[in-house]
């Protein structure tokens, strides 16, 4: 009987035991270690990082509250394969470290929402890329200036802007930033697509890049959008008339002092291609990035009779239209004279 007791005692003990452990264990598994309040829902871990450096990740910003358990369900659900899963990741306030470890190891990527719009050069894209992505500006400029790619695809340095599309696109945080070119043209290509563009383009004796080149030349003169088919017309007439586009927009680019904020006679002297008061036809390429609206503008330009337009003498930013140079001329006197009554010299 004492033996038996003995015996019972040793069982009830292992039994406690177990218990003990199996609820600390249990714990660990499935309780919270995700605090209820997160300063950042969005963990980036960097391609190439170990198991240690997401660890300080997550404990660096909050996301876990008992590193140790973390580590121990991570080994057990063999999270731990060096590199580890880069990403961007959503994280569930007040969650469990199976469901962290499950979102994790899922390798199920939290896009980013890139929007691209109002550039005007390669290197601003750049900019805009590496605040976006794990890549830095620098390698997307690399990417973005290797004249080689833009060949492949049968662009150049100056035509590359028009495979820019603006608008909102999802892409992971490791995009790369060739990813990312390829993508863009993915995006154009699907542009033209639609809406009958590709036809539309052909019918008006122009390629793809051409019109986008119109386009941003009509984007940034007129932010007033129901007025942009007319300058478009305005535009398209001059080109098969073959009278220089005389577009002020591409002098400044052509300077690439985009503070100027009036031509003056030495600014058309400037010896470019993107001087359109120099050279008549297009420029080599667009001048801003064309926005959508601008793009049907070109390909739905208003037919009329048309060659010049003025800013009109106030703050309505839009313009006057005429089909003479004379009835032109007092037009833009009208406004020169408003411009210096405004102070605005340059």
């Amino acid at each position: 009987m004492k033996v038996l007791k003995i015996v019972g005692i040793v069982i009830l003990l292992g039994l406690i035991i177990s218990g003990i452990f199996g609820y600390r264990y249990y714990n660990m598994i499935f309780m919270q270690n995700v605090p209820n309040e997160l300063k950042t829902d969005l963990v980036k871990i960097p391609t190439g990082s170990d198991f240690d450096e997401v660890v300080k990740i997550l404990k660096t910003q909050g996301v876990i509250e008992d590193e140790m358990s973390f580590r121990w369900v991570a080994n057990q659900m063999n999270y731990i394969k060096n590199p580890m899963r880069e990403g961007q990741y959503k994280i569930e306030a007040g969650i469990s470290n199976k469901r962290l470890i499950s979102i994790l190891r899922g390798y199920r990527q939290t896009p980013v929402q890139f929007v691209i719009h109002n550039k005007r050069v390669l290197p601003q894209i750049a900019g805009a890329c590496g605040k976006g992505f794990e890549a830095d500006s620098l390698d997307f400029l690399a990417a973005l200036m290797d004249e080689s790619f833009w060949e492949e695809y049968g662009y150049n340095l100056e035509t590359a802007m028009s495979t820019f599309i603006p608008n909102t696109y999802q892409l992971y945080w490791t995009t790369t930033p060739q990813e990312f070119c390829v993508r863009m043209i993915k995006e154009h290509d699907t542009f033209w697509e639609k809406n009958n563009r590709k036809a539309k383009a052909k019918t008006l004796g122009f390629s793809q890049e051409e019109i986008y080149t119109l386009a941003s030349i009509v984007e940034t003169e007129s932010q007033h959008k129901p007025e942009r088919p007319r300058i478009a017309g305005v535009y398209v007439n001059r080109l098969e008339r073959g009278i220089p586009l005389q577009a002020d927009p591409s002098v400044v680019f052509a300077w690439k002092d985009f503070t100027i904020r009036r031509i003056l006679n030495y600014h058309l002297e400037i010896e470019s291609p993107y001087n359109t008061y120099k050279y008549a036809g297009l420029p080599p390429g667009p001048i801003y990035m064309s926005s959508i609206s601008s793009i049907d503008a070109v390909l739905n330009a208003e037919k009329h009779n048309y060659l010049y337009f003025c800013a009109k003498p106030d703050l309505s930013r839009t313009h006057n239209y005429a089909k003479t140079l004379s009835a032109h001329n007092v037009n833009a006197r009208n406004y020169h004279r408003w411009l210096n009554q405004q102070g605005i010299k340059k």
